[in-house]
C-alpha cells in the first residue's frame, strides 16, 4: 500500500444504496477519493452515476449506508449544505448565467454586498470583479475581457468559470458531469489541464465521461458501475481501454 493510500479520504462512500420504489437505482456502492486525486465514474447511461452524485451532493437522500468527508459521517439535506461542506457539483449544463460576466456568475446566489453612504446595501461590483481575476488566473485562464458576459464565451472557457466557482468557494471535491462532451479537441484538452491544476492543489476530483479517452489522459483510478453496483475499480496504470468496456457491459 503506497502512502497516498494511507491518508485519510477527503470523500468516501461506504455500502450506499438508493432505491426508488422498486428500483434499485444503487445497490451496497462503496468507494474513496483522496486529496489530490481524480477518480473517474464509468458505466452506461442506466448505471447509476447519476443517483450517486445525487447521493453525494445532497439531491436524494440514500435509502441506506454512508458518507463520509475526512474520515467523519455526514448527511445532506439539500445541495447548499454539501456545498457547505466543500462539494460543489459541476452538471453538463454547468448553471452558468450567460448575461452576467465571470464576477458575477461566481457569485450567483451569494453576491457580496457594500454599503453605499454607509448604510445602503448595494452589490460590490470592484469585489466580483477582483475574485474573477484571481481566480481566473490560478485557473492560468485569461480572456481579454472579464467583465464580458459569459454568452461571449466558448465551451472550454465557460467550463472554466464554472471550475472557477468552485475553487473559489473552496471546494475539497469537485464532481464534474461529461465536462468534455461537446467540446472540440483543443478545448478538452484545455479541460483536462484545468482538472490536473485542481489535482495539483489537493482537491479530488470525481470525473464522470463516456470518453474513455479523457478518463485516462486525466484519472488515476477508475469506478465502473453496472445496474448500480460497484462492477470493478482498477488503477489506470493497471488497466485498458477493453477491461473497462468488459467491466461496463458486463463481458
Amino acid at each position: 500500500m503506497n502512502s497516498s493510500e494511507q491518508t485519510t479520504p477527503l470523500l468516501e462512500v461506504r455500502h450506499l444504496s438508493k432505491h426508488f420504489g422498486a428500483v434499485q437505482a444503487l445497490n451496497d456502492f462503496s468507494m474513496a477519493v483522496r486529496p489530490g486525486e481524480v477518480v473517474a465514474l464509468a458505466g452506461d447511461n442506466g448505471a447509476g452515476k447519476t443517483t450517486l452524485i445525487k447521493a453525494i451532493s445532497g439531491v436524494f437522500q440514500p435509502t441506506g449506508g454512508e458518507i463520509l468527508l475526512r474520515g467523519q459521517p455526514v448527511t445532506f439535506a439539500t445541495p447548499q449544505e454539501a456545498r457547505e461542506k466543500g462539494i460543489e457539483t459541476i452538471y453538463q449544463d454547468l448553471a452558468l448565467a450567460d448575461n452576467l460576466s465571470i464576477g458575477a456568475n461566481i457569485f450567483l446566489g451569494r453576491e457580496p454586498m457594500r454599503k453605499a453612504f454607509g448604510f445602503l446595501p448595494v452589490l460590490d461590483r470592484k469585489a466580483m470583479a477582483v475574485a474573477a481575476k484571481q481566480t481566473m488566473g490560478r485557473l492560468d485562464f485569461h480572456v481579454s475581457r472579464l467583465d464580458a458576459p459569459v454568452s461571449n464565451f466558448s465551451g472550454g472557457q465557460r467550463q472554466a468559470v464554472a471550475i472557477g466557482r468552485a475553487v473559489y468557494w473552496d471546494a475539497q471535491i469537485l464532481i464534474m458531469d461529461e465536462p468534455t462532451a461537446a467540446l472540440g479537441v483543443p478545448e478538452q484538452r484545455k479541460v483536462i489541464s484545468l482538472i490536473h491544476q485542481l489535482k495539483a492543489q489537493g482537491r479530488g476530483v470525481i470525473f464522470i465521461s463516456h470518453n474513455l479517452q479523457d478518463i485516462f489522459a486525466v484519472s488515476d483510478r477508475i469506478v465502473v458501475l453496472r445496474r448500480g453496483i460497484q462492477a470493478g475499480e482498477r488503477r489506470i496504470s493497471e488497466t485498458n481501454h477493453d477491461e473497462v468496456v468488459k467491466l461496463m457491459v458486463g463481458g
